[in-house]
């Protein structure tokens, strides 16, 4: 059995990005994946936006400096449109900040986060693996790997996605609210520039969002109905262009497919405990939210840096998997998540409702904070510096 003073199962962003926050630690770790990331030829359909906040957690964990920075593109404003004439801007300048955030392949991301975890002394790779049965004794999570190989911590983590194979294995509960929409992604190059601009309309088919790639490029999300993104992915790529362009009322002009149309099924998920004795959830296996807001990796990142700061600050008389101190990393990301969660979906709620009075009233309040700039630059602040 070989003896661990932390177990990460899953090597995803958030899991990799932990074990890169405790590279100067006095913790001998070990991550579990069952592949290594790869990239893809082009441009990956999969983008995320981060925030300034975890820009700075992944300076600080030494990540940052090394991505490409040819395939980032900063976000300088942002244009959110209601779906009967409501309007609400931000600025970076207005708001007093260099960049809103930044837009980039989640690929981009998970490679140099390998590289790096490859290169770092106090971590051992074990990939590909698969984690096959996970015992918590009193003392110790013992892990063991499909090949018979056994891992034993004072404390297991779980990074391994939404449908967690280690949240299953500890009877941790999971409550999925399916929202009946699929978030269809795709990557465009554009007519016009977009000036490192996002677009977000409310729409009566759902909620689509451009955002910016380097050059004349776009990623979008459309987060619709099931029925309806099955309809837009079996379109043929020319008229698929006209849609999405059509959609986003021409505002970047006409478009060019540069990755095939993909969906993903959208749901809420909450999980009223994050952590048991030896174990701890980060990342998409402790939440899951909707994408409206590009704010579910910064959770995650979040997560990994709450929990990152808990482990280095520890004594090493301390038991990191004993309850009260896991318990500590649950109090600090209870709040920041519910309110992430109820945000996103109490948005989708107001502008999915069909009540003849919401229209005008939710579009009204859009246009009046947009005039209102105090309470406009706070709220984005909280958003940057929050998450």
């Amino acid at each position: 059995m070989q003896q661990f003073d932390l177990i990460i199962v899953g090597g995803g962003l958030a899991g990799a990005s932990l074990a890169l926050a405790l590279r100067d630690t006095r913790l001998r770790i070990a991550l579990v994946e069952s592949q290594p990331p790869k990239r893809p030829d082009g441009w990956d359909a999969r983008i995320y936006a981060i925030s300034p906040a975890n820009i700075e957690f992944l300076s600080r964990i030494g990540a940052w400096r090394h991505l490409d920075a040819s395939r980032i593109a900063p976000i300088r404003a942002m244009e959110v449109f209601g779906d009967s004439g409501g309007k609400l801007g931000f600025s970076a300048y207005e708001t007093g900040v260099p960049e809103l955030g930044s837009i980039l392949e989640s690929s981009l991301m998970a490679c140099e986060f390998w590289e790096s975890a490859k290169r770092q002394s106090n971590l051992a790779l074990f990939c590909p693996a698969r984690s096959e049965a996970v015992e918590f004794r009193h003392d110790a999570a013992v892990l063991r790997l499909s090949d018979g190989t056994l891992l034993a911590a004072p404390l297991l983590v779980g990074a391994d996605g939404r449908d967690s194979w280690v949240r299953e294995s500890a009877s941790l509960s999971a409550i999925n609210t399916p929202y009946g929409e699929k978030g269809v992604v795709a990557n465009f190059v554009t007519e016009k520039p977009h000036r490192n601009c996002a677009y977000q309309w409310f729409r009566d088919d759902g909620v689509l969002a451009y955002l910016p790639l380097p050059g004349n490029h776009i990623s979008i999300v459309w987060s619709t109905p099931d029925a309806h993104a099955d309809e837009l992915c079996a379109l043929e790529p020319g008229r698929f262009c006209e849609r999405v362009a059509e959609a986003g009322s021409q505002t970047l002009g006409g478009l060019q497919l540069l990755t095939p149309p993909a969906a993903f099924a959208l749901r809420l998920m909450r999980v009223p405990q994050t952590v048991a004795p030896r174990l701890a959830l980060v990342g998409d296996a402790a939440h899951g939210i909707h994408p409206l807001s590009g704010h579910g990796i910064n959770l995650g990142f979040q997560d990994a840096s709450t929990l990152a700061s808990l482990l280095s600050a520890a004594q090493p008389w301390q038991d990191i998997g004993e309850m009260r101190f896991l318990q500590r990393y649950q109090r600090a990301r209870r709040e920041e998540t519910l309110l992430m969660q109820s945000t996103t979906d109490g948005l989708r709620r107001l502008f999915r409702g069909s009540s003849p009075g919401m229209r005008p009233l939710r579009n009204w309040g859009l246009t009046l904070m947009d005039g209102l700039p105090f309470i406009k630059n706070a709220l984005a602040r909280y958003a940057l510096g929050g998450i």
